[in-house]
């Protein structure tokens, strides 16, 4: 049982506050620019772009060119997967831990 490279991209993503108030910010909005969540964040636009690239990078965010605008929209497919992936591994532990307490239970 080990991380998937691709839930560890989301995890890495996620791990840093200010790429998970992003995330957060654009999938409320629905669709955000890097000026606007600039705006709403304690950090330059600049740093937003750098934060938006590695939730892309993620496949948390996906862009799409408006003029000369690049806008930003959440994909929750990835946190799905990830979602999913969590879960097989907590039903893995559970059932080890019931053979374990089953083992126990018989006295061996």
């Amino acid at each position: 049982m080990t991380v998937s490279p691709p839930a560890a991209d989301v995890f890495a993503a996620l791990a840093d506050p200010t790429r998970w108030r992003v995330l957060s910010l654009v999938a409320e909005g629905g669709e955000a620019t890097a000026t606007t969540l600039a705006g709403e964040l304690p950090v330059s636009r600049v740093a937003v772009v750098k934060h938006l690239g590695v939730l892309d990078r993620a496949g948390l965010v996906e862009s799409r060119r408006a003029g000369r605008e690049v806008r930003y929209a959440a994909r929750p497919g990835r946190l799905e997967e990830t979602a999913r992936w969590m879960s097989e591994v907590a039903t893995e532990w559970d059932n080890r831990l019931s053979r374990l307490k089953r083992l126990a239970e018989e006295g061996r």
